[in-house]
């Protein structure tokens, strides 16, 4: 039986006093949702997409992953069926986000060492489960770069990359693809082709250093496709403004904030999210202050 990940803490909670984290902690909490998980793999590859069935989506433990990355990263383990006719013959593919806000050289490696703790950690189940040795097929893993970060990614996916090899060597050499979403680089209309929310989110994101007349158009593009979203999505609604406010109020100048959590209240007015979001807005900012000033303290006492 695969271990299920811990209670999820509300997005309030998850977010509040964690200025210096943002980034991680939000795409951590935001791939906890099938419908973000399933835009991330079409806008990537469409075709695997739509081989998934991700209304069967099971979210995964990953404290395989040692502690200290965990902090710092948002990698999310999930498993995704493939679409078929008979349960007997399904496929279960897990689907590993190795969530980046640095560029780190050695990605291809960190990928691998990943793949390997997941497939350790299945056969240590079978034992577990006594699972016959005609049964135990290990399970295929797509693994899922997600970079956030402002320098242009030019570091190796492979790990022949890593190696001064002869070519006569090269085949002994573990080889894997990697499926890569570098945020800051890939055109608005690739993020928004598939319509999902993650794809709209990610394009105010691409405006993280941009002037406040040019974050302001992608927030109205981006809100006023939330507002055309369906009432059955009404936590995902929800969940967008939460994200938005947050990113306004924890990457935003301070002068800067007042107007742009404006404009999202002037875009949410006819939202139900509205009353609730513009409590939390202010509570982070509040708390988002009181924090500030205590890292800064901490940072003078260094």
């Amino acid at each position: 039986m695969a271990e299920k990940p811990k209670d999820t803490n509300t997005f309030e909670d998850l977010f509040l006093g964690y200025i210096e984290h943002f980034h991680d902690r939000s795409m951590r909490y935001l791939l906890r949702n099938p419908k973000h998980v399933q835009g991330v793999v079409e806008i990537t590859d469409e075709k695997i997409a739509n081989l998934l069935d991700f209304s069967r989506f099971e979210l995964l433990s990953s404290n395989f992953i040692p502690e200290d990355l965990r902090e710092r990263e948002a990698d999310i383990l999930c498993r995704v069926p493939l679409k078929t006719t008979e349960k007997a013959d399904e496929v279960i593919i897990h689907i590993l986000i190795e969530h980046q806000s640095t560029v780190d050289e050695l990605m291809g490696f960190r990928v691998l060492s990943y793949m390997m703790l997941i497939w350790e950690k299945q056969i240590r189940q079978w034992d577990i489960d006594k699972v016959p040795q005609s049964e135990r097929r290990l399970s295929p893993i797509l693994p899922i770069v997600l970079y956030t970060g402002d320098r242009r990614w030019n570091a190796p996916l492979t790990l022949e990359a890593l190696m001064d090899l002869p070519q006569v060597l090269e085949r002994f050499v573990p080889r894997f693809e990697t499926l890569f979403l570098g945020v800051k680089e890939t055109e608005a209309e690739t993020l928004m082709k598939t319509e999902h929310l993650i794809g709209w989110l990610l394009t105010v994101l691409q405006k993280e250093r941009a002037d406040p007349p040019e974050l302001s158009r992608a927030l109205v593009d981006m809100l006023t496709h939330v507002d055309t979203l369906p009432e059955d999505q009404a936590a995902e609604k929800r969940e967008a403004i939460l994200y938005i406010l947050s990113f306004i109020i924890h990457r935003r100048s301070p002068e800067e904030r007042e107007g742009l959590i404006e404009l999202v209240d002037r875009y949410t007015q006819n939202l139900e999210v509205d009353p609730v979001a513009k409590t939390i807005a202010q509570d982070l900012m509040e708390r988002g202050m009181e924090r500030g000033i205590e890292i800064g303290e901490k940072r003078g006492e260094k």
